[in-house]
């Protein structure tokens, strides 16, 4: 790939997964002009993975984008970009599973996808769609007939790779019992406010890829937080290294080994973000790091409810919160 971002290996294919992606997830949503530049723009900087969902409706203005800058000449090939989408709740069920893949691709104007994510470890009432969504909606999801189906859009060549996105440790366990394409990659909230230890010692351990989002706390979304970029040792951190807050949060989570999305439609934070490859933080840094207090931002409070398969967050993550 064109770009000076690291990669790594993603485990039971031949993908590689470049270490630093551009999210395209904004709530309240944004115009699609606005999206186009951002990612357009992304491009000519040099991020070459990208992060869209059926629900984010962003895949059709990346689709567009992908398109102009094939005729801009900005890539040569769709081969040096790897683009992920996901499975939303509405249609995560077996015989919906490969109908929403092909709506996906249809969106983007592609021909696969590098990596398909389940979004969440729940589903809703098929073919629901709204979001928020009422809680008669939401259904417990068939792990073992939903995966069955994503490994069968794996097989037929849609994507090069599969996996899931917000699943506790329980929940990877009882996927791979059945599962017989494990899953590459588990897309979790990390960040130094929440580290998921635990999370990423499981993951290592059964060979998936660990990729961070809201590795800043995604202040300014309906669910943030803004601890992390108000951290005080943080900012001394940055202040010391002549880097900002950002920086630091985001060289902290590539330290970890995990892969990193980052999201901002600002042109001078979309380079800055790119600038954590060429240096580290000392073991010293990374200490005061490690000791931070925890707290969890995203709780996933809208899909627990009296009648549902989670009664509260703590049944959602496995008491991982």
């Amino acid at each position: 790939m064109g770009s000076s971002i690291p990669e790594v290996p993603l485990a039971s294919t031949d993908a590689t997964i470049p270490l630093l992606g551009f999210g395209t997830a904004m709530y309240p949503f944004v115009p699609l002009e606005t999206i186009k530049e951002s990612i357009l723009h992304a491009i000519k900087l040099g991020y070459r993975h990208f992060d869209t969902s059926a629900i984010y409706r962003s895949e059709q203005p990346l689709g567009e984008s992908i398109a102009e800058a094939l005729r801009l000449g900005l890539i040569q090939s769709r081969k040096e970009l790897f683009i992920t989408s996901k499975l939303w709740c509405g249609d995560a069920h077996r015989d919906y599973v490969l109908p929403a893949l092909q709506k996906t691709l249809q969106n983007l104007g592609l021909e696969y996808l590098d990596l398909y994510l389940i979004h969440f470890p729940v589903s809703l009432t098929p073919g629901c769609f709204t979001v928020p969504f009422e809680k008669k909606d939401i259904l417990a999801m068939d792990f073992k007939s939903v995966w069955e189906a994503m490994e069968d859009c794996q097989r037929l060549g849609l994507t090069r790779s599969i996996g899931v996105s917000n699943f506790s440790c329980k929940k990877l366990e009882d996927l791979l019992a059945t599962a017989k394409i494990p899953p590459a990659v588990n897309q979790v909230e990390l960040n130094p406010v929440w580290q998921q230890k635990q999370m990423r010692e499981f993951c290592k351990g059964k060979g998936i890829h660990v990729t961070a989002y809201s590795p800043l706390g995604a202040k300014g979304t309906l669910w943030g937080t803004n601890r992390v970029m108000d951290c005080e040792l943080l900012k001394e951190i940055a202040e010391a290294r002549g880097k900002t807050v950002a920086q630091v949060c985001l060289r902290w989570v590539y330290e970890q080994g995990v892969s990193v999305l980052v999201k901002s439609f600002n042109k001078e934070r979309m380079e800055e973000n790119l600038g954590i490859f060429d240096w580290t933080l000392s073991p010293e840094e990374s200490q005061k790091i490690s000791q931070i207090q925890q707290q969890k931002a995203f709780l996933a409070l809208h899909f627990t409810s009296e009648d549902g398969p989670y009664k509260s967050a703590e049944e959602f993550w496995d008491m991982e919160v």
